[in-house]
Order: C-alpha cells, then sequence, then structure tokens
C-alpha cells in the first residue's frame, strides 16, 4: 500500500507535534514553512525525537496530498492560501487544526468548491523553544465531527503520538474547547504570566466569569453547555503544569499578532448576535485590541 501523502502548513508548536506524529506513523509528510529551520525535533519525557520530514519553503515545489493539515494561526489563514492552491488536488481533504468554531468558515473561501473540510479541536499543551524545536509539554488529544474522512484520519494516526478520536456533538466539543481557550489565553497574554496564574483567587474568580459568559453564549449558539462544563474548564487548568503556557502568551512574547479575534472576539460577536451580554470578554478584548494596535505600531516604527 501506497504511503499517505501528508501535508503540514504551519510549523509551530502544534504544526510540529502533528508532523511528527504522522511521520512517525508512516506518512510521507511535507512540513510547509515560511523559514527553514535548521532541524526539526519533538522534545517529549526528555527525549528528542526527529521526525523524517520534507521540509518544503516555496509552495511551488510542494506536491499535492492526499491530506492537508492547516496548522498556522487562525489569523494567519489567508497567508496559507498559495500552499492550499498547491497542495489540494481532487482527492485531497483538508484538516484545520486551528481554535474557534468557525474554521469550516474560514478555510472554505481558499478552496475549491466541495473539498472537504474537517474542524479538528487540538488538546496539545507544546512550546516552540527554538525554530524547529518544539517541547510537547503534555496532552495529545484530537477531536474531529463524526464523519467517514474522520474515521480515515484516526486510523492514519493510530498508534502515534496523539491520541484522534471522533465526537458526536461536535458543535457542543467545539464550545468546550473555546471555553479552554476564552479563559486560559487571554488572561495569560495580558498578564504576561503563564497558567499558574489562573490558581490565584482573584484572577480565578475572573476566569470562572468569563466561562459563565461563554458557555451561555454558547448555549444560544446551539450547544449544549451548563455550569458543569465551566466547573470541567476550571479543572482542566488546574490538571496542567503551573509552567505550562498559552499560544496567546507566546505570541504577544514574541511580538506576533494574537487570536484574540477568533476567541474572546468570537464570544463578544456571537454573544451580541444572540442577545447575551458579555461584560468580562468585552473588557479583556478591549484590552487586547489595544495591545494590538501597541504593537502594530511598534512594529511600524
Amino acid at each position: 500500500m501506497a504511503r499517505p501523502e501528508i501535508a503540514v502548513i504551519g510549523a509551530g508548536a502544534i504544526g510540529v507535534v502533528v508532523a511528527a506524529a504522522a511521520a512517525e506513523n508512516g506518512g510521507h509528510v511535507q512540513l510547509c514553512v515560511r523559514t527553514r529551520p535548521e532541524q526539526v525535533v519533538v522534545e517529549r519525557d526528555g527525549e528528542l525525537h526527529r521526525p523524517p520530514l520534507d521540509v518544503v519553503g516555496e509552495p511551488g515545489t510542494a506536491r499535492p496530498a492526499d491530506w492537508v493539515l492547516v496548522a498556522t494561526k487562525a489569523q494567519d489563514t489567508p497567508g496559507a492560501a498559495a500552499w492550499l492552491r498547491a497542495l489540494t488536488g481532487p482527492d485531497t481533504v483538508v484538516v484545520v487544526l486551528q481554535n474557534g468554531v468557525d474554521q469550516r468558515e474560514r478555510l472554505a473561501p481558499l478552496l475549491p468548491p466541495d473539498t472537504p473540510v474537517l474542524p479538528a479541536l487540538v488538546y496539545v499543551n507544546a512550546e516552540s523553544i527554538a525554530r524547529g524545536h518544539v517541547l510537547h509539554r503534555e496532552k495529545n488529544l484530537v477531536e474531529l465531527p463524526p464523519d467517514p474522512d474522520a474515521e480515515r484520519f484516526a486510523a492514519l494516526l493510530a498508534g502515534s503520538a496523539l491520541s484522534v478520536r471522533t465526537v458526536p456533538d461536535f458543535t457542543t466539543a467545539a464550545w468546550r474547547k473555546l471555553l479552554i481557550n476564552v479563559g486560559a489565553n487571554p488572561v495569560t497574554a495580558l498578564t504576561l504570566r503563564r497558567i499558574g496564574v489562573l490558581r490565584e483567587p482573584e484572577v480565578r474568580a475572573l476566569v470562572e466569569g468569563l466561562l459563565t459568559e461563554t458557555a451561555a453564549v454558547g448555549a444560544a449558539a446551539g450547544a449544549t453547555l451548563s455550569g458543569e462544563d465551566v466547573a470541567w474548564a476550571m479543572a482542566f487548568y488546574d490538571s496542567l503544569s503551573p509552567d505550562a503556557g498559552t499560544s496567546m502568551l507566546y505570541d504577544r512574547v514574541a511580538g506576533r499578532t494574537t487570536e484574540h479575534e477568533v476567541i474572546t472576539g468570537a464570544v463578544v460577536r456571537l454573544g451580541s448576535a444572540h442577545g447575551v451580554p458579555t461584560p468580562l470578554n468585552q473588557t479583556l478584548l478591549t484590552l487586547l485590541r489595544a495591545l494590538e494596535i501597541n504593537a502594530s505600531a511598534t512594529r511600524a516604527s
């Protein structure tokens, strides 16, 4: 049987972890990057893994793939357009490894009509500690909607360092993942502190308020959420190492744009659409936008 052709767009922490899992599981993997790293290394449990990857720096040199995994940050999706044109063929399935609750809508304008798109929920705590060198700290779960292509993708990574499964109510699952993001990401980005900050009583109370607002918006948008999901999200934070970080924290430290519009912004926009008040999330969104304006001015100077 021919090796599956897999392309991963984006060499951030999640892209490298998933590319490594696919390559170590027998896939022929192209890692599509803007800047070539000297090497690609995944550090896990004190061991260094150097997966057999083809690192591709230009869309014109890429091969069409059976599977295209989009692992760029959500705000950088338009920059993947040239890669998608080069990699997508008539039988390609696109898997979106991004945050938010609108992955399909985000990718559809960049793809040929009727291209299958699978949104994925990634529970992986990993950090890029140097270009091409990723520390996979903890968690290894990827969730997909119930779909034959999703079952095929789960089989593709079965036995790898990642656990892939389908969930029957993906709308609710996506909002549960947004709960995780809407508390940890903005708070760590604004305070420039890691997950341990969420264990301080006043910060914890703020985060519970953010999650309560988000659960109400999700319920109005069709998810099955309640106070139990808020408690689940808080317990998830408690299960993480206090030294763990978040994608928005890493992006802010590195001077990059952050995903606040697809995380906190999504809650505020959908809350407004459904008539659900979100004052706490709105306050944090205002501060995050102000940070972004300041960062843009600094980069331009």
